[in-house]
């Protein structure tokens, strides 16, 4: 199975679109990113509403508002079980 990140995002967010160009940075690394725009389910909205951008990997969030590839790259690192 393959590590999956989620990127929460929405449209018309400045901050969204820095964190895609951030998490594009990161696609050598071999997780699948799955972008979701919160907009889309109702519970996203209530959960994420005022935190997004936020990047989530197997079900934890590991950041929100101001994201960057190192600070994801290096949060990734330590969570990950070799």
């Amino acid at each position: 199975m393959q590590d999956k990140i989620i990127l929460y995002t929405r449209e018309k967010c400045p901050l969204c679109d820095e964190a895609k160009e951030e998490m594009a940075k990161l696609k050598d690394l071999g997780y699948e990113i799955e972008e979701m725009d919160i907009y889309q389910d109702d519970e996203l909205i209530e959960r994420f509403g005022l935190m997004i951008p936020v990047v989530e990997y197997n079900g934890e969030i590991l950041l929100y508002g101001q994201v960057d590839a190192y600070t994801v790259k290096r949060l990734l690192q330590n969570c990950h079980t070799f």
